[in-house]
């Protein structure tokens, strides 16, 4: 009896054996398995807080682009104190988004920051007039007060004034620049004649303020020969070397522009993504609407490989800023089409 009960318990003792290796070598399939098919985290820092501007990104967020690319993408809002040329130097981001000029200079100060991919075709950049001052063309500034936007932003407009032979000193042979917010308060207040807006966002609040579009006369940079580039996406130059990296970069380019076009296409629905990833909650569907059809019209005309005459022409605009310009010398290595061409063709 005692030799039969220990054989029972020998063969219970195997059979447990047996369930319990197939348990585990099934455990260590479906850990391999997880570990082969995780996503590569991908960390974007924006500009600026959650809104149409960019759009693409959420979009591609939203509708799988990244997860069909094998990414795990993180967007991380920006906002008034965030400098995303710090938040990338820091490593708290792969990539970000960045205007050209500030890209520039923080290079020339020492973070290789690189240009892989342009969405932004075109700037949105303008300066809007009242137009009861009598104001027709930029020879009519003089005498006049502009609101111009800092930390970068200036100089544009400082190269615009210099190609006209206008003293940005004061006087009434030159323009009183006005340092202005990020608001439309002095032109709505008379404090100047005219101020800085983008065509997707502040020339919006001023019509949005009561003002008709027919009191009002607007000067596109793009129109005028000095816009810089806008909204470009940047890495690291260190970062691009590493095979991996890279790559990584061609998969996020590819499912961003894929983004994208797929926003252009269908805007009211891209606002309506933007708006579901507003944490905020500061964001109107009125507006975002409205800037979405906007931003459709810069973004289009590029399948965002960066055109190498936009880049001459930012790069001429910044060196032709006066007496402080934002970068001293043309950069070399700033911009690379590795990515784009191997994303997008």
């Amino acid at each position: 009896m005692a030799s039969l009960t220990k054989r029972l318990m020998s063969k219970a003792f195997l059979k447990m054996e047996r369930n319990m290796k197939k348990l585990l070598t099934g455990f260590i399939a479906l850990i391999m398995a997880s570990a082969v098919n995780a996503a590569d985290e991908v960390k974007l820092q924006l500009q600026w807080v959650t809104r149409a501007q960019f759009a693409g990104y959420y979009v591609a967020l939203d509708k799988g682009f990244y997860k069909d690319e094998g990414l795990d993408v993180t967007i991380l809002p920006g906002g008034p104190d965030v400098a995303p040329p710090q938040v990338l130097a820091g490593g708290g981001a792969d990539v970000m988004l960045n205007w050209m000029p500030s890209a520039l200079a923080a290079r020339e100060k020492g973070l290789p920051v690189v240009n892989i991919a342009q969405p932004f075709k075109s700037s949105g950049l303008m300066l809007t007039c009242w137009k009861d001052t009598g104001i027709k063309s930029p020879a009519d500034f003089k005498g006049r007060t502009i609101g111009v936007w800092f930390f970068g932003n200036e100089y544009p407009f400082l190269s615009w004034m210099s190609q006209e032979g206008i003293s940005t000193d004061g006087g009434s042979d030159g323009v009183t620049v006005l340092k202005q917010g990020f608001n439309v308060d002095p032109l709505l207040q008379r404090q100047a004649d005219c101020i800085s807006t983008m065509t997707y966002n502040e020339y919006w609040q001023v019509i949005d303020a009561g003002v008709s579009p027919d009191e009002l006369v607007t000067f596109k940079y793009e129109e005028q020969g000095v816009a810089t580039l806008e909204d470009g996406i940047y890495a690291l130059e260190e970062n691009l070397k590493d095979p991996a990296f890279k790559d990584k970069m061609v998969r996020f380019v590819r499912a961003s522009m894929k983004g994208w076009k797929h926003a252009e296409a269908n805007p009211d629905e891209a606002a309506e993504i933007v708006l579901d990833n507003d944490a905020s909650g500061a964001q109107t569907e009125k507006h975002q609407k409205r800037m979405m059809g906007e931003i459709a019209k810069l973004t289009a005309g590029s399948n965002g490989s960066l055109d190498p005459a936009d880049f001459d022409r930012t790069v001429a605009t910044l060196l032709a800023g006066g007496s402080d310009p934002v970068i001293t010398k043309k950069p070399e290595g700033a911009w690379t089409h590795e990515i784009t061409d191997a994303a997008l063709n």
